[in-house]
């Protein structure tokens, strides 16, 4: 194999693919990615079994092949040369010659036919979303996954297609956050399944502001196509989490007795402030309601307390409820809109974060001392 390649290109190819390879590996070809050159592509593949990573970019290819090298020295060079074109070689015994002016590299292989298979999807089970639905989806949701790994089932993302719209749950049994988007969704497209942390968070890095994302699936692994805006193109390939979501509709409070407009940025500084004063023994913060004024108070007695005032439209009877305030937070910080709604019935109630738009999230309350 021979190709020359524009220095920019393969260091935008190599920083797509190279997050996913762990350092800590028993298979020495798990450390490599994959360089297919043909038709004037390269396509760039690494994997850790359960994720898979592909990028292609354009480039000369003087002779069609492909190999497999350490990802992490290929990287470590290319990023250091200073020329702005690569020439690579690749001889029978898988080595690499890498040049440009007057520096000259030589990286062992290995045989890309020990490269683990990429698995192939049907046209048929596709949706086509633009990406930028996709990213919000996932940063609206992404921060409730579990991290508890004897609860399996939670360390991922729910997805579900149906009834023309695609539905994003997370959950740690102690908040769960919900968004939907409506999208076009065949009849043989219908589907529900569980996108796995790691992959997560390969699209949370990789999703662009622009261009569509394609989404193909078996029962066990998961397919996202991504195209760049210079005309690249991006596919993530997951394991997906096996084993049956609980059922997220009956932890969402079907009505309460109050719903408070705040100012999101404005509640979000104060339980920011409030936090400070919180230890890890003692992680609340206490939220009293009462005629149009909201108090936030934390107090912990071996560092201090904080107490912040806000003044809100509320006409409701007076109320106190306490939230873990990093819990409380999270969708703030995830959310854009300017206003958010929560709705409470009682201190021993779950809270809702609700906004004028498709975003629901439960929050459980805590006990308060």
């Amino acid at each position: 194999m021979k190709f020359t390649i524009a220095k920019e290109q393969l260091i935008h190819g190599l920083q797509a693919v190279q997050n996913i390879v762990s350092s800590r590996t028993t298979l020495p070809v798990l450390s490599n990615v994959l360089l297919r050159g043909e038709n004037n592509r390269l396509e760039l593949t690494a994997t850790d079994l359960d994720v898979t990573v592909s990028c292609g970019v354009g480039a000369e290819i003087n002779k069609a092949g492909a190999v497999t090298v350490p990802v992490k020295r290929l990287f470590g060079i290319v990023r250091e040369l200073g020329n702005s074109e690569v020439e690579i070689e690749v001889d029978e015994k898988n080595a690499c010659k890498i040049k440009t002016g007057a520096s000259f590299y030589r990286l062992n292989g290995l045989a890309a036919e020990e490269f683990p298979p990429v698995a192939n999807f049907s046209e048929k089970n596709k949706i086509i979303v633009p990406q930028e639905k996709i990213k919000g989806m996932l940063r609206r949701t992404s921060f409730a996954v579990s991290t508890d790994e004897t609860r399996y089932v939670l360390n991922g993302i729910y997805v579900s297609l149906r009834d023309q719209k695609v539905t994003m749950v997370a959950t740690d049994g102690r908040r769960l956050a919900l968004t939907d988007e409506e999208v076009e969704v065949s009849q043989e497209s219908q589907a529900e399944f569980i996108v796995p942390t790691k992959a997560i968070n390969e699209l949370n890095r990789l999703l662009q502001a622009k261009g569509e994302v394609e989404i193909r699936f078996t029962e066990n692994q998961a397919y996202f196509a991504l195209k760049t805006e210079e005309g690249g193109s991006i596919v993530v390939i997951t394991k997906l989490v096996e084993g049956n979501y609980p059922n997220y509709k009956q932890v969402i409070p079907a009505e309460a007795s109050e719903r408070v407009p705040l100012a999101r940025e404005e509640l979000l500084q104060a339980l920011r402030r409030a936090e400070i004063m919180t230890s890890e023994k003692s992680n609340s913060v206490k939220l009293s309601f009462s005629k149009n004024n909201l108090t936030i108070t934390a107090n912990t007695p071996e560092v201090g307390e904080a107490r912040e005032s806000i003044a809100i439209n509320y006409k409701g009877k007076d109320m106190a409820i306490a939230f873990n305030p990093a819990y409380l937070m999270d969708p703030l910080k995830a959310l854009d809109n300017d206003e958010v709604f929560l709705e409470l019935s009682d201190e021993l109630s779950p809270g809702v974060v609700k906004i004028n738009g498709p975003f629901i999230y439960v929050i459980m309350p805590m006990r308060m001392s």
